[in-house]
């Protein structure tokens, strides 16, 4: 009885640990996207056009616009042309509509402290 448990165990175990969410990313390096982001409390939309060397984002009436490398198919730099604060991208998941990604300041300051954020990116075209 106790083998079988044991052996369960590490059957699930083995299954779990394979487990692998999708990531078509080719399909996210370009186009035009919509996201939610959090601003004191109030949850807000974005717009972002994203094409093969620059992203142009909009939201509360502004625009900033930033550089784009792609270090592989699902990793990539935004590197903002005005303040050159550069963010890491990392999609972490894609469905046929959207990617999860984490994101991080690609800058290393060792007075602060690495805060990696998630968010959700909806492809509108």
């Amino acid at each position: 009885m106790i083998k079988n448990f044991f052996i369960a165990i590490g059957i699930c175990a083995t299954l779990t640990s394979c487990y692998e969410p999708e990531r078509n990313c080719k399909a996210y390096k370009t186009g035009t996207f919509t996201f939610t982001y959090e601003i004191n409390g109030l949850e807000k939309e974005g717009k972002f056009i994203r094409d093969d060397k620059y992203s142009v984002d909009y939201y509360e009436d502004q625009i900033d616009s930033a550089t784009v490398r792609w270090y592989n198919d699902c990793e990539f730099v935004l590197q903002d042309i005005n303040s050159k604060n550069a963010i890491q991208y990392k999609i972490i998941s894609t469905t046929d509509s959207t990617y999860t990604f984490q994101y991080k300041s690609a800058i290393k300051d060792p007075n602060k402290e690495l805060i990696v954020k998630t968010g959700t990116a909806y492809k509108t075209n």
